[in-house]
């Protein structure tokens, strides 16, 4: 059975931090696809991209202080919403759609049961994905995230549980009925926690492998150690928020209290096996983490202070 078929508002929504380059190429490429309009959220920029996107007469322009990914995907979406979109399209500013994908994606809005698409992610020509089908919310031994369509050959719509905010497709029923994403996360499982959030309601997604986008590969001549170091202060939110998803969704005592558990106890015996030989880690860096896996038990969010 089908929709009635009407004019599709599409919104699409992309944050940015400090990437001019790759929001440039992101913004030319989804312009060719003629969404209805174009909301870019400036996390706070300090590059040049807030005065670039101020030039802009195309764009609907939102400045805000970096409140990370989650927080500006829900101001955008929000924002969405209020300009009467019925489909958003959420993206990061370093994919960029194929001239096609707004209409590979469009044509499955007037199929009944599919609420939330995903288009395929290519990198450097290879498929990219992190789109699974099953949810693992009892088994603490095993990761959340069951069936995963990584390394399988997938070439018609499939269904899926959970997505990528890369090109996230959403229909505004979802929106009204489960809101926006969650803002306190600031990075990391904001997306999983959406589509958890609409799949426990009964909403649908379709996985559309002929709507393509390309995600940019970062080359990277850095160390194993200084890539380390740079992202460290990502890991407590890693930590914190897998812990936080597990202890609010877990099916039971064991899912709830020690898969986040395990996630922490993977980066302390990293921080004891390499702190003595490596830059990478010190052992103050224990601490953060573990604070962090105490802030998910707790279901403490929002920003980080080291």
């Amino acid at each position: 059975m089908e929709k009635a078929e009407k004019e599709q508002r599409v919104i699409a929504v992309v944050v940015t931090y400090n990437r001019l380059s790759l929001l440039t190429a992101c913004l030319q490429a989804l312009r060719s696809n003629s969404p209805l309009a174009i909301i870019v959220v400036d996390n706070g920029c300090t590059d040049g991209t807030r005065e670039w996107l101020d030039t802009q007469s195309d764009l609907h322009v939102i400045h805000q202080q970096n409140v990370g990914g989650s927080g500006g995907f829900h101001r955008g979406m929000s924002e969405a919403m209020l300009m009467g979109a019925d489909w958003i399209w959420c993206m990061d500013d370093d994919v960029k759609p194929h001239p096609d994908c707004l209409a590979r994606l469009l044509p499955y809005t007037t199929t009944s049961g599919a609420d939330i698409l995903a288009p395929r992610r290519l990198m450097e020509g290879q498929v990219f994905t992190n789109d699974f089908r099953r949810y693992n919310l009892r088994n603490p031994f095993a990761s959340m995230y069951q069936d995963r369509l990584k390394g399988k050959h997938v070439d018609c719509p499939t269904t899926i549980v959970g997505t990528a905010f890369e090109g996230l497709f959403v229909s505004r029923q979802v929106v009204e009925q489960i809101g926006l994403p969650n803002k306190d996360l600031f990075i990391f499982c904001d997306d999983t926690d959406f589509c958890l959030r609409a799949h426990l309601a009964g909403f649908s997604m379709l996985y559309i492998p002929e709507a393509l986008m390309d995600k940019k590969h970062f080359f990277s001549k850095e160390t194993w150690a200084e890539k380390q170091q740079k992202k460290k202060w990502k890991r407590s939110y890693q930590v914190r928020n897998s812990t936080y998803l597990n202890h609010h969704y877990g099916r039971n005592w064991a899912v709830r209290n020690l898969r986040g558990l395990f996630t922490l106890l993977g980066y302390l015996f990293t921080i004891l096996f390499t702190a003595p030989v490596s830059r990478a880690y010190r052992w103050r860096d224990a601490l953060p983490l573990i604070r962090a896996y105490q802030s998910g038990i707790r279901e403490e969010l929002g920003i980080i202070h080291f």
